[in-house]
């Protein structure tokens, strides 16, 4: 098959986040299983700046956004076996940051997304003819309707299909009424049953309700959209379309998160030997200023996370004081709302010795606390995939989190008396529920016998992007075998 990634970001030319991750992995998981895969992002200052020198492909594509004719140049180079190709428009992408705030610089994102969709139709006669168009998130998801008011009977267009892959429900892309004539949408779509949501313009709806399927990144996540508790206000119109929508787990990257090969870790280890494993708990201890105590044997707890309420943070920063006094260390990277982040180098303060906060992003501290610690907290409100959890299973490192989304789906809730499962899970999103799971960690990790039964057991897990490429594959292969899907609104 012939495969077109449409993403506003992709590792390693630019990320905010997991989905960058996703596009820059899942392509080359596909092309090994012999497809033809490309991808399309905006041509960003990061790109630049990040020392990759794509080549000019075309030049002065010709596009028209609103009443206007713009043009923008396509560069290309190859990474593995896939072709990256970069929409270059400086007016819109040459800029410090992918997306911004609404303020500023970046009040026009709905006309830079709109534009980058717009361009990768107008790209994809020269790139080729494609099979599937698999669009990413918000700023790529006018690109089915686009296609289905515009372009359907195109010979480029008339027999590809659209995937549209929903990575966090809480982004939908809203903007005023008034970037309507600018991109090209008929008045008529601006309705509560289309495009309209409370007064305001919604990207993500013309991805549901314009491509052939929509995916999510977990098969728990799949099912969560469809409530209202976790359908973000799409729950409705996500439920007119359930019987096209899939969950398929996003895959881990070994060649980057192995603890085997990886270059930031104090000790390598693996399955067969673990011995490394203790030398990378002290690196970390020592990193936050937490003395080793070999007799006293105290499990540490690691936490690498946006500080945010949507992140359990709140969970951890009121259950702290009974969670120590369980006979753990503790230490967190990460950075947020500015509340939280005062609020963790305060505990850190007041428990120095015990407990540290790096209130911060740094990747290599992110392997070492990864490979250092004994357990690691994911207590997430909601949580579409999650890659930690998958980390930490390939590190030794077991998962304590809370039991949604791609977190329920990978991690099974240890039982001693069967010695099956690889962490351990709770339900309510309470501080409360979230030490109980810390407890019966803790008490396990007493149990040697038990806790090695339990590290082999996570080791055992193979999420690696092989599996997940497969399900693609299927879909993809579904898609191609019926007829046009979609709403038809």
């Amino acid at each position: 098959m012939k495969i077109l990634f449409i993403s506003s970001e992709v590792y390693p030319f630019a990320k905010t986040g997991g989905l960058a991750d996703v596009v820059g992995t899942l392509p080359e998981a596909l092309a090994k299983r012999g497809h033809r895969c490309s991808i399309i992002l905006p041509f960003y200052k990061c790109v630049r700046e990040g020392g990759f020198s794509p080549e000019l492909f075309k030049k002065d594509l010709l596009i028209e956004v609103g009443r206007r004719k713009e043009t923008f140049d396509l560069y290309s180079l190859r990474r593995g076996n896939v072709d990256v190709y970069f929409v270059e428009k400086d007016e819109y992408y040459k800029r410090d940051h992918l997306y911004g705030t609404p303020q500023g610089d970046y009040a026009d994102n709905a006309l830079r997304f709109g534009f980058f969709a717009k361009a990768v139709i107008a790209a994809i006669p020269r790139i080729g003819q494609q099979d599937i168009l698999h669009c990413n998130d918000w700023q790529s998801a006018l690109i089915p309707f686009y296609i289905r008011f515009f372009h359907k009977a195109a010979p480029e267009f008339n027999s590809l299909k659209t995937l549209f892959t929903i990575h966090n429900m809480a982004y939908q892309g809203l903007f005023g009424r008034e970037v309507m004539a600018s991109l090209n949408i008929p008045k008529k779509l601006f309705t509560p049953e289309v495009l309209e949501f409370y007064g305001r313009v919604n990207f993500m709806k013309s991805g549901i309700i314009y491509s052939d399927a929509v995916s999510t990144v977990s098969e728990g996540y799949g099912r969560e959209i469809l409530t209202q508790e976790f359908g973000c206000g799409l729950d409705g119109l996500l439920r007119t379309r359930e019987k096209d929508i899939y969950g398929i787990v996003n895959g881990v990257d070994y060649s980057i998160w192995n603890p085997a090969t990886d270059k930031f870790i104090a000790a390598r280890y693996s399955e067969k030997a673990l011995g490394g494993k203790r030398e990378c708990k002290k690196d970390v201890l020592k990193e936050f200023g937490i003395k080793y105590n070999p007799d006293a044997d105290r499990p540490l707890v690691g936490m690498i996370t946006r500080l945010a309420e949507q992140k359990g943070i709140d969970l951890v920063a009121e259950g702290m004081d009974e969670m120590l006094k369980l006979g753990i260390d503790f230490v967190l990277l990460g950075f947020g709302d500015e509340k939280y982040n005062n609020i963790f180098r305060g505990l850190a303060e007041r428990y120095k010795g015990r407990m540290g906060a790096r209130i911060a992003f740094n990747n290599a501290l992110a392997h070492k606390i990864e490979a250092g610690s004994d357990m690691f907290l994911i207590p997430s409100r909601y949580e579409p995939c999650g890659l930690n959890q998958m980390y930490s299973l390939k590190y030794a490192t077991v998962p304590v989190v809370r039991a949604v989304g791609g977190l329920d789906d990978t991690v099974e809730d240890f039982d001693p008396s069967v010695k099956k499962g690889n962490g351990f899970k709770f339900k309510d999103a309470t501080a409360d529920a979230l030490l109980a799971a810390v407890k019966r960690a803790v008490g396990i990790y007493k149990d040697k016998e038990q806790w090695n039964t339990l590290l082999h057991n996570g080791l055992s897990c193979d999420y690696s992007w092989a599996f997940s490429a497969e399900k693609y594959e299927d879909l993809y292969n579904k898609l191609l075998s019926r007829q046009a899907c979609g709403l038809g609104i």
